[in-house]
């Protein structure tokens, strides 16, 4: 088995995000690895030459703020406030995927909830960066 040295951590900054950076933080103290936060804030369409581009442009901003923050309070949480913390805007999949190669990930850490019914025929972050990821991926079942 190789030694997951580079570990990117995908959260969704849910109340479940700690469980899965449990699990990361886990693998990375077994291996000597490091830590790299990723939380991916879905790209918001912005309308051209639309009244709206102003405020569309303002809430993105606030969103990704939000998310720098609420990221740093789940890293200080964890005691890995040194570790960092990437914040990324755009399609979360192509995101995530794009990230692991930059970093050279050695895992991806991400959750992944039970699925029923119509559910399991839906392409899902988990199953879409499985098949795409440069590195192995760990999807911690969420309940």
């Amino acid at each position: 088995m190789a030694d997951y040295r580079n570990i990117l951590l995908v959260v969704d900054l849910s109340e479940d995000s700690e469980i899965i950076a449990e699990r990361a933080k886990s693998i990375a103290a077994r291996y000597g690895g490091e830590i790299t936060f990723l939380h991916v804030v879905e790209y918001v369409p912005v309308e051209p030459m639309g009244e709206a581009l102003l405020p569309t442009i303002q809430i993105e901003t606030e969103l990704v703020d939000r998310a720098r923050l609420r990221l740093k309070e789940l890293a200080a949480k964890l005691d890995l406030s040194e570790r960092p913390q990437l914040v990324e805007t755009g399609g979360i999949k192509t995101e995530i995927i794009r990230v692991a190669q930059r970093l050279k990930s050695d895992l991806i850490v991400l959750g992944s909830r039970e699925r029923h019914g119509l559910a399991i025929l839906l392409n899902f972050t988990e199953d879409a960066v499985l098949h795409a990821a440069p590195c192995d991926v760990l999807a911690v079942r969420l309940h």
